[in-house]
Parts: structure tokens; sequence; C-alpha cells
């Protein structure tokens, strides 16, 4: 080898690309403040959901339910719990994977389970068309129906199902109806990233064109990386937020319907179903009860966490984008070059580095809540949403919104024994009372209540807390 290809080799060797100089695993260098603008907040334990066989409940979900004036929690292994209003009385009204309902919930591993559920907003009001209706979101054992979606390729994990419910007395202690409706099945490629949260929009009055519009996150279909290239994807119901109408029955299987006003509604390209599209994993949503703004959480893949404000038809960009970055695949990281790049793409309102130090090595966007009451004043006018394995609880302004990164983010810390703590740190401290051994993450959940109370639910402990103004905290 000559003198001169040996320079050149050398050279080459030393010669980075453009694309790997531009390359990273934590796009925000400059961690999330610990210290500054941290609000304390004060909290009680509300109510004690019940032990599966020694194990701390699983809760995913808290709806308020104000026609019967009660709170329900599920497990995501099968059991829905009603709560009373000040939290002494717990009840189990329903447990959905009970041989009888034949949905046969499939909650082995972290991820699935019985992951949502959702109240008519006229559950309680007779006479109407939602009477006594509520509506299950849960992964399934049992895959002999035909799926109405199956997942690009030929893999076959499981199924999720959205059943209907409908009981006879909606006040009754438990539930006294028949056999759940199904609504919906998706066949799911992988076991992880199945469904999310479905809900009922909080904001939308009879009368509104949302009036009983249920909204329906379905996760990319898992693995990672979305390699069946299901998110942006129109004809795939995976990565995507669908808005039906349950009483309706223009869908395909004739089911549920299909609003006129849904932003793809004609598009022979498009299912007529999707509200949003191009999302990974989101588990969370919810809307500004003062503007109506309505925002998602997005669990990312490796790097970014992201809270969106979502809009009709809006493509949030997986698998192309992962935030305001473009996604290299795998565990390569994003690009930092053309940030935001796409003019087609809704970007994050706020985003956050998997790798920042108050963090674990794995983290899950989760929330959310707009906070818009009075009685904790510290936290009026502010959007809340967190991280679901450290506990941590962050927030943005609801009235000055940021456009991306996670400069705006700031803590919220919950007052505990006269210290600051993370939920973490407080579920920790109750496995020690409860002879448990402590919690190495939190499972972080909002709940809305009655008049905009602030819950916390975890999957480690089985205590429901609530937020409470300063001076009314019990610890």
């Amino acid at each position: 080898m000559t003198m001169r290809m040996m320079l050149m080799m050398t050279a080459a060797l030393l010669t980075v690309s453009p694309l790997f100089a531009q390359t990273t695993n934590d796009p925000f260098p400059s961690p999330i403040p610990a210290t500054e603008g941290v609000i304390r907040v004060d909290f009680v334990e509300f109510a004690s959901i019940p032990d599966i066989d020694g194990s701390p409940a699983r809760m995913m979900r808290l709806v308020d339910e104000p026609g019967t004036e009660r709170i329900f929690v599920n497990d995501m292994r099968g059991p829905l719990y009603s709560v009373t209003y000040d939290g002494r009385t717990v009840v189990e009204y329903v447990d959905i994977d009970d041989p009888n309902w034949e949905v046969a919930v499939q909650s082995r591993g972290n991820e699935r389970g019985f992951q949502s559920f959702a109240f008519h907003p006229q559950f309680g009001q007779s006479g109407t068309p939602g009477y006594g209706k509520f509506y299950t979101w849960a992964d399934s054992r049992n895959t002999e129906p035909t799926p109405d979606y199956t997942p690009n390729g030929d893999n076959d994990s499981h199924d999720i199902v959205l059943s209907e419910w409908t009981a006879r007395n909606p006040g009754g202690a438990t539930y006294d109806g028949g056999q759940p409706r199904e609504l919906l099945r998706v066949q799911q490629p992988y076991r992880n990233h199945n469904g999310g949260q479905i809900g009922f929009s909080s904001i939308a009055s009879p009368g509104d064109a949302d009036f009983g519009m249920l909204y329906v996150s379905i996760a990319d279909g898992g693995s990672g990386g979305d390699p069946l290239n299901h998110g942006q994807d129109l004809g795939s119901a995976l990565g995507k937020l669908f808005r039906i109408d349950p009483l309706g029955s223009n869908s395909t299987n004739g089911a549920y319907g299909i609003p006129a006003d849904n932003p793809f509604v004609g598009d022979r390209a498009a299912l007529g179903e999707i509200y949003a599209y191009g999302i990974r994993n989101a588990q969370r949503f919810g809307w500004d009860p003062v503007n109506g703004n309505m925002f998602l959480a997005d669990i990312g893949q490796n790097t970014i966490e992201k809270l969106t404000l979502v809009t009709a038809g809006a493509n949030l960009g997986w698998n192309t984008w992962e935030g305001s970055f473009r996604f290299l695949g795998g565990r390569s990281g994003v690009s930092l070059d053309n940030q935001r790049g796409d003019p087609a793409v809704t970007y994050p309102v706020a985003e956050y580095a998997q790798r920042d130090p108050l963090l674990q090595n794995q983290s899950a966007a989760a929330g959310i809540q707009v906070y818009r009451g009075d009685a904790i004043p510290q936290l009026a006018n502010l959007v809340l949403w967190a991280d679901q394995p450290s506990g941590e609880i962050f927030y943005i302004q609801a009235d000055d919104l940021p456009s991306g990164g996670q400069d705006a983010i700031r803590r919220i810390l919950l007052n505990s024994g006269g210290e600051a703590k993370t939920l973490l740190q407080v579920i920790r401290e109750k496995n020690v009372e409860q002879g448990r051994t402590p919690a190495s993450r939190a499972d972080l959940r909002f709940g809305p209540g009655p008049d905009g109370q602030v819950f916390l639910l975890n999957k480690r402990d089985g205590i429901v807390r609530l937020l409470v103004p300063d001076g009314a905290g019990s610890r």
C-alpha cells in the first residue's frame, strides 16, 4: 500500500459524516430545572383499591360519573370499582374478566390488560340514548372472532376489543346488565403498544357536534420503531386516534358510527374513523375546559417524550419524526438537522429528553389535566402532565403554550412529612408501611374528578391520592 493510500484511508477514518455529527440520543442537553419554578402541593390518601392475590391494584384510569355521583377506577386485570365522592366506600362494580362476559382480558406483562373505560355522558339520564351505557377497551385472549382491522404483515399477538355495556339501573351498586356488545376489534401484531385511553369530550354539551363522540387511542402495534409502518398509513387503524359515534351504525361492521365531520370522511385512501395519526403510544389525552384545546401525551422510542396540541386531521409525525426531530430508526436516536422541518406535521408544544437527570433509564409521558380551578391557587391555569416511571409531575402554562423543547417545563412536588417529594418517593414510603419491597417505579396516571379535582393513580401501592389546598393534606 502506498503512503498516499494510507493517508487517504486515515483521513477517511477521521472524517465524521454530517449525519453522524448531527445525531443524538439527548437533543436537550440542558436539563429540566430541578429547583427553579418548583410548585409544592399538599395531598391526601383518598381511597384504597383492593389487592389481587397480594399484588397492588394496577390502576389505569379514573373517571368521574356525575349522573350517579361516583368515581370509577379500573384495575388492568379486569375489575372496575366504584368509589363514593368521599373516598370511603369502594365497591367492585364489575369484573370484565369474569368468564361470564367472554371478554377474556389478556393482562400478562406490563402493557396488556384492561386499558381504559368511559361512561356515556347520558349514562345516568333516563330516557336518553346513552342511558346506562359505558365502554371498555381491553386486550383479549379470545382471538377467534374476525378482527375489524388487521396489522400490516402477518403477526398476531392478541386482539384489543372495544365493548359497550348497558346497565339496567345505572345507579346500582353493581352492574346488572347483560352481555357486552362488541363494537371494534383490532388485531395486535406485538405484545406492547396496544390501546391507550378512550374517552368522551369533557367540554361538549348536548347539541354540540362532539357530544357523545368517543375518542379511542390506538398505539402503533408495538415492537420498536413501528417496523410495520402503521403510524403514517391512513389505511391502518394502528398509530391513530379514532373518533366514533358508539350509538351509530354506519361503520363497515355496522356496530358504531363514523361522524360525518371527521377529517378523513370521503377520502378512499383513509379510514373515516381517524381523527389524528402519526401516533406511537399515546395513553392519555384531555381537554382544556376554558378554550377547548385537546392535548395528547405520546410515549417516545428511546429519545423524546412529548405533549402535543391535537386538532382534527393532525399528523403527529411518527415514525418519520420523534417529537421535533427526524427519527433515525432503532436506537440510533434523532437527527438535529432540519428540526420541525415539515409544515404538514403537528409538532409538540413541549417535550423532554429521556436522558434527563430527573428521570429513569426508561421514560413514558403521561397525564393529561388542565387545571382551571381556584381551590389550589398554585396550579391555576396550568397543563399538568407527568413521567410515568419516575413519578415526576410537570407543568407548562395553559395560556402561554411553548413551541416545543423542554425549556418551559417545570416540576410539581408533593408535600410529605415536611419535605418535597416525587410520587415515587411517596409510594416507596407507603410500601414500607405496607410491608412491601419499595417500588422501583411509580406508573403514574392522572384522573380528573368532580369540580376539577386532580387524582393521582399508580400501580405500586393501591392508593388513590388527591391533590388538596395548602394545609388540607394529611401528611
